[in-house]
């Protein structure tokens, strides 16, 4: 049986949601192909679980010593939101390793998180993007000259950061130099997005069986102000799948969603988000490690579209295994 480490945990403020997410990864392995091995990463230290919850200390090529046995693993199943899992560090470092990783590669990793970069690159291939500024830490900036451009109300976000943390929406100029400070604690870049109102989209995406699916789109109604952390994490959101629209603006979303899938030259499982303006679909980020919990829009899509959790994992298993040992063969 091939064993799988399912790595989880993070540097990040989204650690607990990763847990959450990895424990769902977890259960749902078939443990007649798989053998499972819960994996933390934390700033502090990494270390492997046993069913006792005995730690063992992870070993800087990836394995593990249990009762002088030296375990290495299969496949590397991440699980980990924000980073070091989200933005290409970790997936380097088992590239240099040679340890097949599910999910897409560090660089294209580092380039979905990366929010200024990513929506740069697709607004080159024709994807509509709200209104945007980027803005460097410590680079002196105008603010008439900014507020001129992107217009009121805004959103001011980090520009590498997950789960809406150190996001704003903007009404009054006072608040604007407040806003930036909070983005800036996130992250050292900031991007400063015009409001567009609109219906409020999450898309997943996939590779199945060699094919790119869409799966159902969820409607988003945000109790809060935006779909923030709470909004998204607390249960201060209604989430509605499949999303009231018609066929016609589905079809539109779908085309769009998985011309995104491929312009970014993604693998694995995503999850996007966009606004309906007009019945135009306008991008607003994409997640490539997206939640797994059970609250999490991502596994109902899959849910109403049939596919089981296991199915999926199995699957994405065994093509980051064959793409790593076609890489190197």
């Amino acid at each position: 049986m091939k064993k799988i480490a399912v790595i989880m945990g993070g540097f990040s403020k989204e650690s607990d949601i990763s847990l959450k997410s990895g424990e769902v990864v977890y259960k749902n392995l078939c443990r007649n192909k798989f053998e499972p091995y819960k994996v933390f990463i934390f700033k502090e230290k990494w270390f492997m679980i046993d069913e006792k919850e005995k730690e063992y200390p992870i070993q800087k090529d990836f394995s593990v010593l249990i009762n002088n046995k030296n375990i290495k693993f299969d496949c590397i199943f991440n699980v980990i939101h924000g980073t070091p899992g989200e933005d290409g560090i970790l997936q380097a470092y088992f590239e240099l390793l040679k340890i097949p990783y599910t999910g897409c590669n560090f660089y294209h990793s580092n380039m979905t998180f990366n929010k200024k970069y990513c929506s740069s690159l697709l607004k080159n291939f024709g994807i509509n993007t709200p209104l945007s500024f980027f803005l460097n830490k410590n680079e002196t900036f105008s603010e008439e000259k900014i507020l001129k451009k992107i217009g009121m109300p805004c959103f001011v976000k980090p520009s590498k950061s997950g789960s809406s943390l150190g996001i704003s929406k903007v009404y009054e100029k006072k608040h604007f130099y407040r806003a930036i400070k909070i983005a800036f604690k996130e992250d050292e870049e900031i991007i400063i997005e015009s409001f567009i109102e609109g219906k409020e989209i999450s898309v997943g995406v996939f590779s199945f069986k060699n094919e790119v699916i869409v799966l159902p789109i969820t409607e988003i109604i945000s109790k809060n102000d935006f779909f923030d952390f709470e909004s998204k994490y607390s249960g201060k959101s209604q989430e509605i799948t499949p999303a009231r629209l018609l066929p016609n603006i589905v079809n539109k979303i779908q085309k769009t969603a998985k011309k995104v899938y491929k312009i970014l030259n993604l693998s694995g499982i995503s999850r996007s988000e966009y606004i309906i303006v007009n019945n135009e679909p306008y991008f607003l980020e994409i997640n490539t490690i997206p939640g797994l919990s059970k609250e999490s829009i991502f596994p109902k899509q899959l849910k109403i579209a049939g596919i089981s959790l296991s199915d999926l994992f199995n699957d994405l298993i065994y093509d980051s295994i064959n793409k790593m040992k076609n890489k190197y063969l």
